[in-house]
């Protein structure tokens, strides 16, 4: 099983954050914001990852340190999960529909973090939420992870429907580049002998 735990604490963040990548999409979010509880459930769900998080930050101030840091640590729990990476497909992608909304989310589990995000968010807020912090995650997430992530709005203009069609998207695309080749499932996916 490709597990781990996760914790972080700062002077603004306490994290502990446990992710099972072989998991059925249960999850208990408990981050101080509603909003990012929604959308981590929901990323979850529909990567069929397990996920535990709770997050005691300094919302107090604004949800910035408290978003970013939980990217931090999902996406250090991933790498660390993922250990050698051997025989997983590597790549994920999709084009995800969510009412009016249209997503593409690209990915590649190279080792180099980089996320090129075009999402246009025309609140910027919803409920609490400040929807600028919906990049500021997918940075910190993408770079822990050591992955390259596209996301891309093709349509939309609901802001609660393009940020959760986004962490919807990333969620399937994150599934499948996780998921084992049965044809390669000892063969790491790169003619260098290394991800990173």
């Amino acid at each position: 099983m490709r597990e781990i735990k996760i914790k972080r604490e700062t002077g603004e963040t306490k994290i502990e954050l446990s992710l099972n990548i072989d998991g059925t999409g249960k999850s208990r979010c408990d981050t101080g914001c509603g909003f990012m509880n929604h959308m981590l459930t929901l990323f979850a769900k529909h990567g069929r990852f397990d996920l535990d998080v709770t997050c005691k930050g300094d919302v107090d101030v604004d949800y910035h340190h408290s978003i970013e840091d939980i990217g931090i640590c999902l996406g250090r729990a991933f790498r660390e999960a993922l250990d050698d990476k051997m025989g997983i497909k590597r790549y994920g992608d999709i084009v995800l529909p969510m009412d009016e909304t249209l997503i593409m989310a690209a990915l590649d589990i190279s080792g180099r973090g980089g996320a090129y995000i075009s999402l246009e968010i025309p609140a910027e807020k919803v409920g609490d939420f400040d929807t600028e912090l919906c990049k500021e995650f997918y940075i910190a997430f993408a770079r822990e992870a050591g992955i390259t992530l596209h996301v891309k709005q093709l349509a939309g203009e609901n802001s609660h429907h393009i940020i959760e069609g986004s962490f919807k998207a990333v969620a399937r695309a994150m599934r499948s580049a996780c998921s084992i080749d049965v044809e390669a499932r000892d063969e790491l996916p790169s003619t260098k002998g290394i991800l990173g």
